[in-house]
């Protein structure tokens, strides 16, 4: 339990009243990807190689340490010089500037020791970053394989790499890793949660003795699932020191959920449960690091909250952020120092279909109507 001691504090203030009528908002905005270069010559280069393009960068993912957020910058076009960056809460200017993180050099697409595609990232209570790297770069373009799937973790005060575990054996050509979340047993073991979407599996990494497997879900986790397309996974934490991950396809019609406690022991043989079936296709979002669950509808701005102690019913779900038309969320995450959660969103739909501009538009932006206990 004492991983999750410092979090109490502020996971109960997470669960007050919210009103949506508030309009005030505190927003750290930012378009494509404007960087702290080493040297200008470096940029020069960058550019005059194609390997920087302003409007191929977009940041989908999120984890937030004291005034900066650390970004996962998925390389799905060519031109994005850096997969990992970090961005001040406290910016100067209208427009935030991204620093490689932790350093360029371990940005370098074809050098198999740094990161060449992370498309998700996780904090643990421990201040350690994990980081998902699918090692296949310009998804949206073409593909091109360069390294064995890895989880990295990095300790983000010190930023040196702490952890590497390679997936290579766990994947098949057919594998389309998308989230990870981690988790920390009771007796402190350290436990690391990949997708698969294609093979319809998840991943499991027990750091600690270094052994990891593949669970197989039932073909019922796709009921409704005109194809297996987005295998989204959430981490829900227990008053009660246990956990479980909810889980689902974007088009399947239900919600999943099983003990991790289950996946721990390498089977999840008759231990998943049916929460319920959706209305509409929904994205998860993230939690906020207890009982939570953030989530929106497809192609819709409104983000609700989901307190998984009562019911997977509509009647339960807590319209908590009214977004933008333009913009659409990709993840929430707690900000502790604040004593907030925070909605990274940006126009994603116009991304994918190459009309953006000059770039994405993008804003890490406080959830108004949550009261840190310290505040």
């Amino acid at each position: 339990m004492l991983p999750f001691l410092a979090m109490a504090c502020a996971l109960a203030a997470l669960t007050t009243a919210f009103d949506v009528n508030r309009v005030e908002q505190q927003s750290v905005q930012w378009t494509g990807g404007s960087f702290e270069w080493p040297c200008p010559t470096t940029k020069k280069l960058f550019v005059n190689s194609g390997q920087y393009l302003n409007k191929h960068i977009i940041a989908t993912r999120a984890a937030i340490y004291k005034d900066e957020a650390i970004l996962a910058l998925p390389r799905f076009k060519s031109g994005v010089p850096v997969t990992v960056a970090k961005v001040s809460l406290k910016p100067r200017g209208c427009s935030a500037t991204l620093t490689a993180f932790p350093c360029w050099s371990l940005q370098e697409e074809g050098t198999c020791s740094a990161f060449q595609n992370v498309v998700d990232l996780f904090l643990d209570p421990h201040d350690i970053v994990w980081f998902l790297d699918t090692g296949v770069v310009r998804t949206l373009e073409e593909p091109v394989y360069r390294c064995p799937p890895k989880v990295v973790a990095v300790n983000v005060k010190t930023g040196k790499v702490v952890k590497t575990i390679d997936l290579g054996g766990l994947v098949s050509q057919s594998s389309r890793l998308q989230y990870l979340v981690v988790d920390y047993s009771q007796d402190g073991r350290i436990t690391v949660y990949v997708s698969d979407a294609a093979s319809r599996a998840i991943l499991v990494l027990d750091v600690n003795s270094g052994s990891s497997y593949r669970v197989i879900l039932p073909t019922a986790v796709t009921t409704g699932a005109a194809r297996r397309d987005v295998l989204y996974l959430a981490l829900i934490r227990r008053s009660d020191g246990s956990s479980c991950l909810v889980f689902t396809y974007l088009s399947s019609s239900r919600m999943f959920t099983i003990r991790t406690e289950y996946l721990r022991k390498g089977s999840a043989a008759g231990k998943i449960h049916d929460l319920g079936s959706k209305s509409r296709s929904i994205v998860i979002l993230g939690t906020d690091n207890g009982a939570a669950l953030f989530f929106r509808n497809e192609a819709s701005s409104q983000i609700y909250r989901w307190d998984s102690a009562h019911c997977f019913k509509p009647e339960n779900f807590q319209l908590v952020y009214q977004g933008s038309e333009c913009l659409l969320a990709t993840h929430v995450i707690v900000d502790y120092k604040r004593g907030r959660m925070r909605v990274l969103e940006s126009n994603f739909p116009d991304f994918i279909q190459g009309t953006v501009g000059c770039g994405a538009n993008q804003a890490l932006t406080i959830m108004q109507g949550y009261t840190s206990c310290d505040s």
